[in-house]
Order: C-alpha cells, then sequence, then structure tokens
C-alpha cells in the first residue's frame, strides 16, 4: 500500500521492488522514435524515482508504445538535487517504458509511463562486485 506522498520522501510499494521509490517531482524531457523513424520527444514530469527507473507524467504528446526505447533527460536545473540518482544527474539516461498508464478520456493518451533504465551489464557486474566486497568486510 503506498503512503502519502511528500516531494523527495521514499514511498513504500510491494515488496517486489528492486529499489526503494522517492517521490520526486521534477521537468524533464524524454525522446524516442517512432515507427517511421521520425525522433519525437515530450516534456513529462517525473513522479517517482528510483535507481532503476522512473515513472513520468505526460501532459500531451504521442503515446509511446511499450518496450519502446527511450532517452530521459532532466532540466538542467535540477540536475544537482542530491536525492537524484547518479544516472539522472550526469545527462541522458536509455530506458525502456515498462509500463503504460491509462490513456486519459480528454487527449486519447497515456497519462505516464513508467520506464525501467537500461543499465551497460559490466557496469552492472562491477557495481555488484563493490557491494558484495563492502558487505564481506
Amino acid at each position: 500500500m503506498a503512503e502519502k506522498r511528500h516531494q523527495g520522501t521514499p514511498v513504500k510499494r510491494s515488496s517486489e521492488r528492486s529499489s526503494e521509490r522517492t517521490a520526486i517531482t521534477v521537468p524533464a524531457r524524454i525522446t524516442w522514435k517512432d515507427a517511421s523513424g521520425a525522433v519525437r520527444f515530450a516534456s513529462v514530469t517525473t513522479r517517482d524515482i528510483s535507481e532503476a527507473g522512473v515513472f513520468v507524467e505526460c501532459e500531451a504528446g504521442a503515446a509511446i508504445p511499450l518496450f519502446r526505447l527511450v532517452h530521459l533527460q532532466l532540466e538542467r536545473s535540477v540536475t544537482a538535487n542530491s536525492q537524484l540518482p547518479m544516472k539522472l544527474r550526469e545527462g541522458r539516461v536509455l530506458s525502456a517504458v515498462w509500463r503504460v498508464a491509462p490513456c486519459r478520456r480528454s487527449t486519447g493518451t497515456p497519462s505516464g509511463y513508467a520506464l525501467r533504465f537500461l543499465v551497460d551489464p559490466q557496469v552492472q557486474a562491477v557495481q555488484a562486485t563493490v557491494v558484495l566486497e563492502a558487505v564481506a568486510v
């Protein structure tokens, strides 16, 4: 069950989550290529952020299909926020559309998207090794 959200506070969800989500609302932009190969973009607002992904609310724009690769980039004015995962503070993050929220009646487009960050397997292996070494000490 979710707790009441306050900006910058953890949000309790099901125990199936791979990492804790934090309710942080910041402006961002997503870009992707549509079925014809044209580059599309949309302004979004983050709702929940974790080390593994983010949920973004999207007010307008074309619907993005499930599993489409997108680039997420936060507005530069907010990237210094220490509550944000390092991936998001560094620039554009390659992500996949993991879940599509229900469509709004007024626009016929989804109200938001759950994005899963894609991580280079070599980087992930190094991070896992560092964590295991820290636990062993």
